[in-house]
């Protein structure tokens, strides 16, 4: 099976600041490019953390007007004082799947996409990955069943069954080996128009460990 990769989707035209850009100036370009958040670069372009409405809104306080009336100056914060960090990053290399898994687990909007040394290529956002999780369940039903199961693995029909409901797949039933389980698991979860998978099969025969001859001691109940 072909899964799209997040360099299919990301854009790489980017939007980032610098960890001294000033308070002002990141909620600037927030409400000038229509975002929710913005990647901080350091010096070699490398992703130090990402500031959000979230956080700006966190830091928001009185302006400098009404500090010099209180008789104190303060300056306002920086990018790199408000920022959430360690940023929350995916490769380009990584399925969609996973980087929506990502997004959804940790709450977050956009991702920004790196390299193995962590610089910015691109961004991904949850707008990006939208559509290709507007498959229908009975679709996603199907290719499990018919991709996965018959054919990738060759489990037996009726053994596992699956049930999609809004993109989330639970799985039900037996398999014989172990080995069948992890990649019944692995090819589901990335699979386009899969959020998340809930597995409640269990395995006769664990063929994982160094030798497996002893079948009744690897033996699992049913």
């Amino acid at each position: 099976m072909k899964h799209i990769k997040v360099a299919d989707l990301m854009t790489d035209e980017v939007v980032s600041v610098a960890p001294g850009t000033a308070f002002k100036d990141v909620a600037k370009l927030l409400v000038q490019y229509d975002i929710s958040g913005v990647p901080v670069l350091d010096d070699e372009d490398r992703v130090v953390g990402v500031v959000s409405q979230t956080d700006l809104l966190a830091h928001a306080g009185p302006g400098l007007d009404a500090s010099r009336q209180n008789g104190t100056e303060t300056e306002p914060p920086t990018a790199g004082e408000v920022m959430s960090a360690p940023a929350i990053t995916v490769r380009a290399e990584e399925t969609v799947a996973a980087a929506a898994r990502l997004m959804t687990r940790r709450g977050i909007e956009r991702l920004p996409v790196v390299d193995v040394e962590d610089r910015l290529v691109g961004i991904v956002t949850r707008r990006d990955l939208l559509r290709m999780f507007l498959r229908p369940d009975s679709e996603i039903r199907r290719r499990i069943n018919d991709e996965i199961l018959a054919e990738a693995i060759g489990v037996p029909a009726g053994d596992v069954e699956v049930h999609v409901v809004d993109g989330v797949v639970a799985l039900d039933g037996h398999v014989e080996l172990h080995s069948q389980l992890t990649a019944l698991l692995g090819l589901v979860e990335q699979l386009e128009g899969v959020v998340t998978v809930a597995s409640h099969v269990t395995v006769r025969i664990d063929d994982t460990g160094p030798t497996h001859t002893d079948h009744a001691r690897h033996a699992m109940p049913w």
